[in-house]
């Protein structure tokens, strides 16, 4: 009789794997239009952020001190101060600190402002000649700097003050913008501040109420994921650019650098901005000291700024950064210079920030969604140092206890071999 043969042609797939292909499928959909949708946004926002360019420094401004604030404002709410009081109390601190180290370095910075005034004309003339000495080594002999007599003639020519003055009448509206913009950067910011101090935890469970239940566990962890990293990196930001500024502006003071406060108050405020602050701080250090001494100060000064810059890379910013996102050195420069692009001086002070949040926030969506990692594992990924560190307390602490329970496991295994030494002898 003849034999037929039924052939199955459907793949012989288990349940499981077919479910699992599925889910690995519609999780990729999820984000790729996800990824496509942030794109999007992103490009829109730079967009919006383009047309409504003037509110971009108090935004910068309140976001900063608010990160700064907060923490403050927090502990006195919880002993009991209404946050209306502990708002008016964390900024009466704030400016009672300003004015304070305000008073202490203003004659100083004045004195020094007025030296330099005074010594401007050798220290051009000392520039101007470095400069053609340097380029005579170079194979270019013809070239010639103005000496300060000839400059100051040409400024005081008339025709070049009334082409001055025209040049400035024209851009007379750009100037009184610029100048107005920047105040009300330093008046309507502080009261953006203080309000969203006062309201920050309606606002929060504002925000929360628009989110769905079943995402609402994530996105408050992602929240404070973003919270502890650019929070963290603002106010610590604050705190080492103040202790770079003291350190510089000392060492340069200890080999009688000229000026020392005021290259020290600069090499401060810009170690804002990575990778800034340092390189300027040493290189005013340096030509400062080849200019108005001799290269041994030169030399002194470019010690200094080294000295410095480890003693930040390897004890202050450890100590104070407790949690920062993992960033690229090649990434920062390129995110520095983008926000630079679109939001100028405030554009660079905030890059930073919103990259380690991009990375947080799509870090989060691959790790979780795509490879499957609990949030802990995501934001480990991304975020290191979010413990705080271990003080000498608690350190003493975990020895003394670690001690005890060493010396308890000892007692143990003594009384254990006392038991078997007894229980042998009975046997025999």
């Amino acid at each position: 009789e003849p034999v037929t043969l039924i052939v199955d042609m459907k793949p012989d797939y288990p349940e499981s794997k077919r479910q699992t292909l599925s889910a690995i499928l519609r999780n990729w959909g999820i984000i790729s239009w996800s990824v496509v949708g942030i794109l999007v946004a992103c490009w829109a926002a730079l967009m919006l952020i383009g047309r409504l360019r003037i509110l971009l420094a108090p935004v910068v401004l309140a976001t900063v001190l608010i990160y700064i604030l907060n923490p403050i404002v927090g502990r006195l709410h919880r002993v009991g101060l209404h946050r209306v009081v502990g708002s008016l109390v964390a900024f009466s601190l704030m400016i009672g600190s300003l004015a304070l180290l305000g008073a202490l370095i203003t004659p100083r910075v004045v004195e020094q402002a007025r030296e330099l005034g005074s010594d401007f004309p050798s220290i051009y003339a000392r520039t101007a000649s470095e400069i053609e000495d340097l380029a005579s080594d170079l194979g270019f002999g013809d070239i010639e700097v103005w000496s300060y007599s000839e400059m100051k003639e040409y400024i005081n020519d008339p025709e070049v003050q009334d082409r001055f003055f025209s040049a400035a009448l024209d851009r007379l509206g750009e100037i009184t913008s610029g100048l107005l913009e920047t105040i009300l950067v330093f008046l309507i910011a502080p009261v953006v501040a203080f309000y969203l101090l006062i309201d920050l935890p309606r606002v929060r469970r504002q925000i929360e109420a628009l989110v769905p239940d079943q995402h609402l566990s994530e996105v408050q962890h992602v929240s404070r994921q973003l919270g502890t990293a650019v929070g963290g990196f603002l106010r610590g930001q604050v705190i080492v650019a103040l202790i770079v500024g003291i350190l510089t502006s000392a060492g340069f003071y200890l080999i009688d650098l000229k000026f020392w406060l005021i290259i020290g108050m600069i090499a401060g405020f810009l170690n804002i901005i990575p990778f800034v602050g340092p390189w300027v701080g040493g290189a005013l250090g340096v030509f400062v000291g080849l200019i108005t001494a001799d290269i041994n100060t030169a030399v002194s000064a470019a010690i200094v700024a080294l000295i410095v810059q480890q003693i930040d890379n390897n004890f202050v910013s450890p100590a104070v950064l407790r949690a920062t996102v993992r960033l690229h050195p090649a990434l920062v420069l390129l995110v520095l210079i983008l926000g630079g692009g679109i939001g100028g001086v405030w554009g660079v002070l905030l890059a930073v920030p919103v990259a380690a949040s991009l990375k947080i926030i799509f870090g989060h969506l691959w790790k979780t969604k795509v490879l499957g990692q609990s949030w802990n594992q995501a934001s480990e990924a991304f975020i290191e140092g979010q413990s705080k560190p271990e003080t000498l307390r608690v350190l003493s602490r975990r020895i003394f206890k670690l001690g005890g329970k060493r010396q308890q496991e000892t007692t143990e295994a003594r009384d254990y071999e006392e038991l078997d030494r007894t229980e042998a002898t009975l046997r025999d």
